[in-house]
């Protein structure tokens, strides 16, 4: 799969994501967010699990069950305070808020994992910020609301970072996907049925919303998302999918009647171009690497500079053809 195929393909999911914001805050008249969160995740896993076995030859790998742990505990947490959010904040600024983890997750990726954001990528996602600003109207008087979708968006940011790390390292994204549906469905169903109001009325209530959740939010949107990582970095696909913002605004004033202003409306633009910017941009946000034969393992790495001082006595010289050169990511 190529990058901008890649990029476009996020695109798609956070158009999924953002009409699926509507289905998030109306699925609360029937049941309570941690049985929402649990019933959607639970149909997004049983229907991605079929697609698990056809992964199951392929190898496991070094650290690639503790690596899938930390995927599948920061996306239960996410997910749910997301849900929560909604509690009292609207479908609009909760859009907004959630795709803060724009630019959470350049800096989160810096930080971890030394991925570097270039200028182009810092500028989009500046601009997505004022876009979100203009969109929601200015961030005074935060509610709780609005405060749980910012926590949501740090720990999406988090996710981010460490589903791509996953997704470079050990591929399987049917598993990856099935693994942290089923475990946040594991985590919020017996919350909710201990905390909340889980009951098969309110399951049969809210199920053209669990249906819109389940299979479009979570199945196909997630799972195209953990496709697609494996193929372009964290930060740019975080500037991308920030366009739930926009299609979260636009669902809540088709289904709900919320309204934006003129500067709404200007703010949706400069977001679709700062996204759309980087979805065409075919620059990696990574330190270039020499390659060779065979994968790199990542503790191999410092040793590539001694390789030459080491050569000695009637040993062969090495080759001093050019390398060819590797733009993705180091592991």
């Amino acid at each position: 799969m190529s990058k901008t195929r890649a990029n476009l393909l996020l695109l798609f999911a956070a158009a999924l994501w953002g009409l699926g914001n509507v289905a998030q805050k109306t699925v609360l008249a029937h049941l309570d967010a941690l049985s929402a969160v649990g019933l959607r995740c639970l149909i997004g896993g049983l229907l991605v699990l079929p697609f698990v076995l056809i992964e199951r030859r392929l190898p496991a790998g070094p650290g690639h069950f503790s690596s899938l742990a930390r995927v599948g505990v920061l996306f239960a947490i996410s997910i749910t305070l997301q849900q929560l959010c909604y509690l009292g904040a609207t479908v609009t600024n909760a859009s907004f808020l959630v795709s803060t983890a724009t630019v959470m997750t350049p800096l989160a990726a810096w930080l971890l994992i030394g991925e570097r954001p270039t200028a182009s990528l810092a500028i989009a996602a500046g601009l997505t910020v004022l876009g979100a600003l203009l969109l929601s109207g200015g961030i005074a008087g935060l509610s709780g609301g609005d405060l749980t979708a910012i926590l949501s968006a740090a720990c999406y940011a988090l996710w981010m970072v460490e589903l791509g790390r996953h997704m470079q390292a050990h591929a399987r994204p049917f598993t990856a996907a099935a693994t942290q549906f089923l475990g946040a469905a594991a985590f919020a169903l017996p919350l909710g049925a201990l905390q909340g109001n889980l009951s098969l009325a309110g399951t049969f209530a809210a199920g053209p919303e669990l249906a819109v959740l389940g299979v479009f939010s979570t199945a196909i949107a997630f799972g195209i998302q953990i496709a697609a990582q494996r193929f372009t970095p964290a930060s740019h696909a975080a500037v991308i999918v920030s366009a739930e913002s926009v299609f979260g605004a636009l669902g809540a004033a088709i289904f709900l009647g919320e309204r934006n202003s003129p500067a709404g409306a200007l703010g949706a633009a400069i977001i679709l171009g700062a996204i759309l910017s980087v979805a065409m941009s075919n620059r990696t946000p990574q330190a270039r690497v020499p390659l060779l034969a065979g994968p790199i393992p990542f503790d191999a790495a410092p040793a590539f500079a001694a390789v030459p001082a080491a050569w000695a006595g009637d040993r062969p010289a090495p080759d001093s053809s050019p390398v060819e050169e590797y733009d993705g990511p180091c592991r």
